[in-house]
């Protein structure tokens, strides 16, 4: 992990590619168990550090992840996470394309979840579904491989991979949605959050922390996404 932000509320960072966002039974690395003992480094500290994830990204995906470092700042992020207050976009590679304009298009779908921890993607308003909803915006294009910006409008699991797929552009190395086409080591996807807008739990402002992709991405419409990273 990469850190981007650090003050005695939260702790920012750009999680790499391939990294769990919470320890789960694999014992792999995860985020949360590396920021405590970035903090307890960094700060010398005894005993036990807080960390608070009040948000997360897909195994695969890398991007900015915003941390809480008490508990009064992890219970207010949550309460923004939950309301949708987050300005939330990301950039994606796709196996495919979404037409040819460089519009914004809204996607809406249902969302199933499926035994295993995958997702279905249904009409609006099947049964058991939840609404999942995103803007997107095709940024470059090379043939049928295509750099898309996308803002969440929702927050549901794999919700970018399996509407994106769903009309047959898919994340590039999104094995579980997409084709098999490998994308850099086989261990993450061109999925990245490159932005996350937040309030700061304390000051009550508005804060952007912005993450460049990882080395992965280069050759994969380097201009592009440069010019989406540095854009406000």
């Amino acid at each position: 992990m990469t850190p981007l932000y650090l003050d005695n509320h939260l702790l920012v960072v750009n999680k790499p590619a391939g990294m769990l966002s919470q320890e789960d039974k694999t014992g792999d690395p995860d985020l949360v168990t590396l920021a405590k003992a970035y903090l307890k480094e960094r700060f010398d500290k005894p005993g036990n550090v807080f960390v608070g994830l009040v948000h997360r990204l897909d195994r695969p995906t890398s991007g900015v992840v915003v941390l809480a470092r008490t508990s009064k700042a992890a219970a207010r992020l949550s309460r923004q996470f939950q309301q949708r207050g987050p300005d939330k976009t990301y950039l994606a590679v796709l196996d495919g394309r979404l037409g040819d304009s460089p519009d914004w298009m809204e996607l809406e779908d249902g969302i199933l979840e499926r035994d295993g921890g995958g997702v279905r993607v249904v009409p609006v308003g099947s049964t058991g579904s939840k609404a999942a909803r995103l803007r997107v915006r095709m940024l470059a294009a090379d043939g049928t491989r295509s750099l898309v910006e996308v803002e969440l409008l929702t927050g549901r699991r794999h919700q970018i991979r399996a509407q994106l797929a769903a009309r047959g552009a898919s994340v590039l190395g999104d094995f579980r949605y997409g084709r098999p086409t490998p994308f850099a080591d086989g261990h993450g996807i061109a999925l990245h959050a490159v932005r996350l807008t937040v309030e700061h739990p304390t000051r009550k402002e508005a804060m952007t922390f912005v993450a460049k992709p990882p080395v992965s991405w280069r050759g994969h419409f380097d201009r592009a996404v440069a010019m989406a990273v540095g854009a406000r």
